[in-house]
């Protein structure tokens, strides 16, 4: 496949998918509101656990557990746990595109986190991308402000863990994507399981939420499974830059949905980190075709 071909459907899935993640959202930062992020989450991922076993249960049964690095894997599923743990914390306090502007701040601490665990070299154009994408951050968390509170910091929180965690998938890339993504599911499921007595469980809960918290949990497992189907189509590093679709999808639904448009800041927060997100996707994506090149051969 020529990386520089991008085909629409593979666009359009991406598209859906992280349409799919900020429906999840939205519907998570309503519930935030009524019931405890401990049992939001533990919901969220026993909703994805079992929609995967009905999904891939069937055609793999114990295949799905198939990994040749398991220690890497469970560390992998923890970090995903805290990440979710603390975006959901977020979530309750922060308006939907601030929480999701901070979070696409990943690129920029994976860079970093690349430099320190993968020993990667530190270009000029990485120190660029970083300075500029930290810069962004400061615009959206206005340190100083009342905007800078522990909504921000837990949001911060979840981009680091989310950036060892994609360290971490790098690392895995030989293994099967759909035992990559069964092993979160599962870990998560367990770990929040065994915590579940002791959660301030609520005394009622009216069943228009529980099913509110159902199909956002399926809206996650969707937007996970469109996220696979859209990697046969194209290259991840082809794709990485539709995946900022959903600052957009996250500004309109804040909007919509809980009233909260950003102000001029964070706008331009939101437009930094995305273009220099772009920036190094477009940055990496060449210098990976410029390794893979032969050496030229010369004459004497």
């Amino acid at each position: 496949m020529r990386h520089g071909h991008v085909p629409t459907s593979a666009v359009l899935l991406i598209t859906a998918s992280v349409l799919c993640f900020t429906l999840l959202d939205t519907i998570t930062k309503f519930t935030t509101r009524l019931y405890p992020v401990s049992v939001l989450v533990w919901a969220r991922y026993l909703v994805q656990l079992v929609a995967m076993l009905l999904w891939l249960g069937p055609s793999m049964r114990t295949s799905l557990l198939h990994t040749r690095r398991l220690p890497m894997q469970l560390v992998r599923a923890m970090l995903l746990l805290f990440s979710s743990l603390l975006f959901v914390s977020a979530l309750r306090a922060l308006p939907l595109a601030d929480a999701t502007a901070i979070n696409y701040s990943t690129p920029v601490l994976v860079i970093l986190l690349a430099v320190v665990i993968l020993h990667e070299r530190m270009t000029r154009a990485r120190i660029a991308f970083v300075v500029a994408g930290i810069a962004g951050m400061i615009l959206i968390v206005q340190p100083g402000s009342e905007v800078f509170h522990g909504g921000s910091l837990y949001a911060i929180g979840a981009a680091c863990c989310y950036a060892l965690y994609q360290i971490l998938t790098r690392l895995l890339a030989g293994e099967n994507p759909r035992v990559l993504l069964f092993y979160p599911a599962l870990l998560g499921t367990i770990i929040m399981s065994a915590l579940a007595p002791g959660f301030d469980w609520p005394a009622s809960m009216p069943w228009q939420h529980v099913m509110l918290i159902i199909i956002g949990g399926l809206f996650g497992t969707l937007g996970h499974f469109l996220f696979i189907l859209a990697f046969r189509h194209a290259p991840a590093s082809a794709l990485t830059p539709f995946t900022y679709m959903q600052l957009l999808w996250a500004t309109l639904l804040g909007w919509i949905v809980y009233n909260e448009f950003p102000d001029a800041y964070t706008l331009i927060g939101m437009a930094v980190i995305a273009v220099s997100g772009l920036l190094i996707t477009v940055h990496e994506r060449r210098r990976a075709q410029q390794l893979a090149l032969p050496d030229p051969i010369t004459v004497d």
